[in-house]
């Protein structure tokens, strides 16, 4: 089974709309047949897909820092949870059990994982694809900037990296890349 690393909010206090693509995400995931690897808690879209692929019994993996148990912000119904000792370590972690990578809507911590695989991949330290949903047009400044980056020579490419206006865009981007 291929499973799809996810990185997104851990906030409830966002818009309607992240949590309303994070639902059809998750559901869309678990109907497509693929498993979850995600930062382990349970508020915010990262709650949100993680309910959605339990109540569909898609298996779910959780990673997170000890630290963050130990304030109860992982989710009870994960069974299988990866402590790691720092941030950095669960950043790796998560990268590295996925097939895929797909980010959604975020903030400091979201655009730091993204970052940090996309940089990683240039780095040639993984191999994994990205497909970043675009929710209310979030990270179209991020996109423009790619471009741009790519197009003045400072990256070497982007065509790993994919966009995605709507969760049904982004699991027809996954399905082609996993095949």
């Amino acid at each position: 089974m291929k499973r799809v690393t996810v990185f997104c909010a851990s906030s409830d206090r966002i818009p309607d709309v992240y949590k309303q693509d994070a639902h059809e995400m998750g559901k869309l995931l678990a109907e497509a047949g693929y498993g979850l690897v995600y930062g382990g808690g349970a508020l915010g879209t990262m709650g949100i897909v993680a309910d959605e692929m339990l109540k569909a019994g898609a298996p779910v993996k959780g990673v997170i820092p000890r630290f963050m148990v130990e304030v109860e912000w992982q989710h009870k119904g994960v069974a299988d949870m990866e402590l790691t000792d720092t941030m950095s370590e669960r950043k790796q972690r998560l990268i590295e059990a996925g097939d895929i990578v797909l980010v959604l809507a975020g903030g400091v911590g979201t655009l730091d994982e993204m970052f940090e695989a996309i940089s990683d991949r240039k780095l040639d330290l993984n191999d994994k694809a990205m497909v970043v949903l675009n929710t209310a047009g979030l990270y179209t400044p991020i996109r423009d900037m790619m471009e741009r980056l790519n197009a003045e020579g400072f990256l070497r490419d982007n065509d790993h990296l994919y966009f995605a206006d709507t969760p049904r865009e982004a699991i027809e981007k996954i399905d082609s890349i996993l095949g």
